[in-house]
């Protein structure tokens, strides 16, 4: 593979009047006319692992965008730290217009990658909006809303009354009420493999904060990714492990796609080696290189 050197520009485009902030990464010396647009994990950050893949797939020849959504990092919008997927793929719509209006780029040659919970949120994004000709995911994490109800139990309606009583005390007060992302007891992701990432030095990154406005849930526990797959009728590519996060709900998005797909299962010790282990982004990027380079 030749590795193509990278130049980098911190850019800036507006979603409902707010200003969201990320890394377009050009490579030096290719006919670089394809984008990729990256989607990332719960409360993550462009600096994490959409930086990472960002970067690898530049170094493969495409023109990469990881940006921080609104309401994290970087970005503006308040509350600050509010998981709403509704609202990420309002800005995944913006992101797609903005690299198909750069000089780099040939806008009928734009497409998405998602990591984790980034490609449950971008499935609704890709199955609507034109632009978008080929994507992929990684470790794809795709919410399934009766599963998550029978998952939480009697605990369902209590937590998502929680949320919405949270929403409507921000309202009142402009006070967001907010939980730790990970850690120990009430917290927003419980895996003890989250906090491994998120909550060490693995994904400690000056931009990231470990907290998550309360209010999200009313939107995130309801949140499902399956019924997007349908609708997708541009060529996909998933990346996963059968020991990352939810292989079963992988491979019933992978059934219900519409379009043409292929599906590839790499060996990891674990979820989250897909953020940040060389091997295994390496592994991933080599075949979504393959994917874009055929399908944009």
């Amino acid at each position: 593979m030749v590795a193509f050197a990278i130049r980098e520009e911190r850019v800036a485009f507006e979603v409902e009047s707010v200003d969201v902030v990320g890394i377009l990464r050009v490579p030096l010396g290719a006919h670089a006319s394809a984008a990729l647009v990256f989607a990332g994990p719960m409360t993550s950050v462009k600096e994490q692992a959409t930086g990472n893949y960002a970067m690898a797939l530049a170094a493969r020849g495409f023109v990469t965008l990881a940006f921080d959504h609104r309401h994290f990092g970087e970005s503006g919008g308040e509350p600050r730290q509010y998981e709403h997927p509704e609202r990420k793929v309002e800005d995944f719509h913006a992101a797609f217009g903005f690299v198909a209006s750069r000089p780099e780029v040939d806008p009928n040659r734009v497409g998405a990658v998602g990591v984790c919970a980034g490609a449950g949120y971008l499935a609704p994004a890709v199955a609507g909006d034109h632009r978008v000709k080929a994507w992929g995911a990684v470790a794809g994490f795709f919410h399934d809303a009766p599963i998550q109800r029978r998952a939480f139990g009697d605990a369902y309606e209590p937590r998502l009354e929680q949320a919405i009583g949270a929403r409507e005390h921000y309202e009142d007060t402009g006070e967001a009420i907010v939980i730790p992302a990970v850690g120990d007891g009430d917290v927003a992701m419980p895996l003890y493999e989250a906090f491994e990432y998120y909550g060490t030095a693995r994904g400690a990154v000056p931009n990231y904060v470990n907290r998550f406005a309360l209010m999200s849930g009313e939107h995130t526990i309801p949140w499902d990714a399956q019924s997007a797959a349908h609708d997708i009728t541009v060529p996909t590519i998933m990346v996963h492990s059968e020991r990352a996060a939810a292989p079963s709900l992988a491979k019933k998005f992978f059934k219900s796609l519409a379009g043409l797909k292929d599906e590839v299962w790499l060996e990891t010790e674990n979820h989250i080696d897909f953020y940040d282990r060389s091997e295994h982004i390496d592994a991933a990027a080599n075949e979504l290189g393959r994917h874009f380079r055929s399908h944009l």
